[in-house]
């Protein structure tokens, strides 16, 4: 199975690349895995709706070009389907057997997703009502999706 996540701005943070790389590397053994960062807009603390909208629309043109036509599409959305970690490793599993196996995760921006992405989107996974920095939900993604894949294989992981 090949995965790709595509998230909006730059992780600096070490204890979070520090984490993302740990995952990416147990990943490894599982999957072909791709992390792809576009470049966030920058954003005044006030904005006007049409402001939001606009700087969603150029950050999801960033994100829709690095997407394929052939690639099963999972956004992150607070509006998103909760499901558990065996959940998710079902679902993961139910797509490779569909012959989707080039699987594309999205994290939006600061000010969530644009309309255009979501419309893009075949499935809309929420972690939490709340709201993670980008940062975070990266390692969190990454974190889960390993678990998915240990899960599918029978392998022991603590719970």
């Amino acid at each position: 199975m090949k995965i790709t996540v595509i998230s909006v701005g730059k992780i600096k943070e070490k204890y979070f690349t520090g984490a993302i790389d740990e995952y990416a590397k147990r990943l490894g053994k599982y999957c072909s895995l791709n992390l792809i960062e576009v470049p966030d807009e920058k954003a005044p603390e006030t904005l006007s709706e049409k402001e939001m909208e606009q700087i969603k629309e150029r950050e999801g043109e960033r994100i829709l070009s690095k997407i394929k036509e052939s690639q099963y599409v999972i956004t992150l959305e607070i509006k998103g389907a909760q499901l558990t970690s065996e959940g998710l490793s079902e679902k993961m599993a139910a797509l490779g057997l569909e012959g989707n196996s080039d699987v594309v995760f999205i994290i939006g921006g600061s000010l969530g997703l644009a309309e255009s992405v979501m419309r893009r989107s075949n499935f809309a996974l929420s972690f939490s009502k709340m709201t993670f920095p980008h940062q975070m939900m990266k390692v969190v993604l990454l974190e889960q999706v390993y678990r998915g894949f240990r899960i599918m294989r029978g392998e022991p992981y603590h719970k």
